[in-house]
């Protein structure tokens, strides 16, 4: 994620939740090691002192990130002691100098927790959901022009059917051009004891989402003796290619041209992807989705039911006058129930069409990671087929059992 957004000196990193600092950490280095031998000494100080600022809730986790900043090289952490969502401090001394927003922001924020209102009413769409909280925060602390790298959780991309999710991606992708969505495997993080679902996000605040690049790792194995390294993603640790057993031959053969061109130690994703230069062709992996198109074919088929709902609407306002009016005449009483029971069934139904229309906007926001190139492997054997390759099979069993008999008789 580091290596994709590829930080600068001169920019500001930042991690909301950044635990025992990994992320602040992996930037210095990859920074330190674009400012290369030589470099100026205002430079150093300005890296090591006004470029990484980082918040911690948990009091245990806080001074190990302090010391993990220092002996990697950061001689002045700025860190933040407190809940980032309540805004509570509990030691803020070294984070006084911090501005209000930041160029880079790489965070992995925690997944299922539950927040209470004092967190919920600091926000514009309020949900227990942590991690929905934290991108609101994200978006409001990430710097116009400015990258962000997430891991988030697939139920935050898929889920449609709670408001302050739907709310959450809208906001994300009309204030930012979200450039790439990498879907991981379910094991990356079971050394962790997580089991979800999680994806890669990299987007940049300052103009609306038009197209989506996905690539698709989730079919790879990773467990604890396993972990997902850079191999996955097409290159060894030296930024050498692996062939076309992970990334498509030719996203490779760009990156690795940025990279020879860049002099850089490692290849440097963010200027293919973050100026939204996504592959012509997609590959078994990879695909493109026009996101754009998607909403203004969401917007066509909500058009006609909101209309509908609208006139439906008037005819009940015109109901109404008519209640009021009987009301006044003092008219039977079976005809002003007659009247209110059509109000009532106009008002419903105009209410079950926004709430189709609702739906299908909402589906709109369904960002998950669905491969549409992905091979499928079919089994067209008849069963007559099936029933001969069981009984191969238990041939091959039975020759083999009969050798290894044989051969404990011969040592017999």
């Amino acid at each position: 994620m580091v290596h994709t957004v590829n930080p600068s000196l001169g920019q500001t990193i930042y991690d909301p939740c950044c635990g025992t600092g990994g992320f602040l950490a992996v930037a210095y280095e990859h920074v330190a090691r674009g400012l290369g031998n030589a470099a100026a000494s205002t430079d150093i100080e300005r890296l090591k002192h006004h470029t990484f600022f980082g918040r911690e809730k948990e009091n245990l986790v806080f001074p190990i990130a302090l010391a993990n900043l220092v002996l990697h090289g950061i001689d002045q952490p700025n860190l933040w002691h407190g809940n980032t969502l309540t805004k509570r401090a509990t030691y803020d001394a070294l984070f006084r100098d911090a501005p209000a927003q930041f160029d880079v922001i790489l965070t992995n924020p925690p997944f299922g927790g539950k927040e209470g209102k004092d967190a919920q009413k600091n926000f514009a769409f309020e949900t227990s959901a942590t991690q929905v909280l934290f991108v609101q925060d994200i978006l409001s602390e990430l710097a116009p022009g400015g990258t962000c790298a997430i891991v988030l959780d697939e139920g935050l991309l898929f889920r449609t059917n709670e408001s302050a999710f739907v709310e959450t991606k809208r906001k994300l992708l009309d204030e930012c051009d979200l450039w790439a969505i990498v879907s991981l495997p379910g094991g990356v993080f079971s050394t962790a004891g997580a089991g979800v679902k999680t994806n890669l996000l990299f987007f940049t605040k300052g103009r609306k989402t038009e197209r989506i690049w996905y690539y698709d790792l989730s079919g790879v194995k990773v467990g604890k003796k396993t972990p997902l390294t850079l191999a996955h993603f097409g290159f060894d640790k030296d930024g050498a290619t692996l062939g076309d057993n992970a990334l498509p031959a030719a996203l490779v053969a760009e990156w690795q041209a940025d990279e020879a061109n860049a002099g850089q130690s490692f290849p440097s994703y963010a200027r293919l992807l973050s100026q939204h230069g996504t592959p012509e062709a997609d590959s078994r992996y990879s695909w493109t989705i026009d996101f754009a198109a998607l909403r203004a074919e969401a917007r066509g088929k909500m058009e006609p039911l909101l209309e509908r709902a609208t006139g439906i609407r008037a005819k009940a306002v015109d109901l109404k006058d008519d209640l009021k009016r009987l009301k006044r005449d003092k008219s039977e009483a079976r005809e002003i129930a007659a009247l209110e029971a059509d109000i009532r069934e106009q008002e419903k139904a105009a209410r079950d069409l926004e709430a189709e229309a609702a739906d299908i906007d909402a589906a709109a926001f369904d960002l998950k990671a669905v491969n549409p190139n992905a091979a499928t492997v079919i089994d067209d054997r008849t069963p007559a087929q099936i029933v001969a390759s069981i009984e191969d099979q238990g041939r091959i069993v039975a020759e083999a059992l009969g050798r290894l008999n044989a051969l404990l008789a011969a040592a017999g």
